[in-house]
């Protein structure tokens, strides 16, 4: 077994399921930078909603424009928050929180209001993306 928890070579047990999930997990579009406009603040959420929409993510929108998605199972949450005060406050404008499903403790990450929105679509791909770890 790797440091990361991945199978070292093919034949070890958990491989094949490892290989099954990320080939099933949808990935965010990688497009071709050209120069450093990717690396901008974009100031809107269009890439992480269409991401969350596309996983099947419930989402619910306030009338000061904030959105609210939740996962499937429930136990993932993702706020666009451009209108949420104490979010402000905080200089945040993303906020994802987790609360495993093995009863573990939630855990919670939050992107400023200069973070681009392609680069939380790309950290949530990667957790949808992430192989569940066995019980231990």
């Amino acid at each position: 077994m790797s440091k990361y928890g991945c199978p070292k070579n093919p034949g070890q047990k958990g491989h094949a399921l490892l290989v099954e999930h990320l080939a099933a997990a949808p990935l965010v579009p990688v497009r071709k930078a050209t120069g450093q406009d990717w690396i901008s603040a974009d100031h809107t959420a269009e890439p992480v909603l269409a991401l969350l929409d596309s996983l099947g993510w419930s989402a619910v929108s306030t009338p000061e424009a904030n959105v609210h998605c939740t996962s499937p199972d429930g136990h993932a949450y993702v706020g666009w928050l451009p209108e949420d005060p104490t979010a402000w406050e905080r200089g945040i404008v993303f906020r994802v929180r987790v609360t495993p499903t093995d009863g573990g403790t939630p855990w919670e990450q939050e992107f400023n209001t200069d973070t681009p929105a392609v680069a939380v679509a790309g950290f949530l791909s990667g957790l949808a993306s992430a192989p569940v770890r066995p019980a231990s």
